[in-house]
């Protein structure tokens, strides 16, 4: 049998091993593949939630894995601009900033 995708990061991985693994096995491996919603779906929820919550630790990740599920950079502009003024004008702005990096990052010639 194929070995499941690591999702913790590695330090996690050693450091804490059953949250690791908990991560990886009930969140990503069970939790994120059911199908009431589409990854892509499962992205910008989890991109506002993060957003919205100051939650900037996993944002980064989460906005780059929703770029790679399919959400647009537009429409993770849109959501954010629209979370200013639900969630913060901080959180939208810190959000961005990091949308901003990863967005200039992979635009980057390689």
């Amino acid at each position: 049998m194929p070995e499941r995708k690591k999702f913790a990061p590695p330090a996690i991985q050693e450091f804490a091993p059953k949250l690791a693994e908990v991560t990886d096995t009930v969140l990503f491996g069970d939790i994120w593949e059911r199908p009431g919603l589409s990854p892509r779906d499962r992205s910008l929820v989890t991109v506002t939630a993060l957003a919205s919550l100051y939650r900037n630790d996993q944002l980064g990740f989460h906005l780059a894995k929703a770029l790679e599920n399919g959400v647009t950079e537009d429409e993770l502009i849109e959501a954010i601009t629209h979370l200013a003024f639900y969630a913060g004008w901080p959180n939208a702005m810190t959000a961005m900033t990091q949308l901003k990096e990863i967005v200039d990052t992979t635009d980057q010639p390689g």
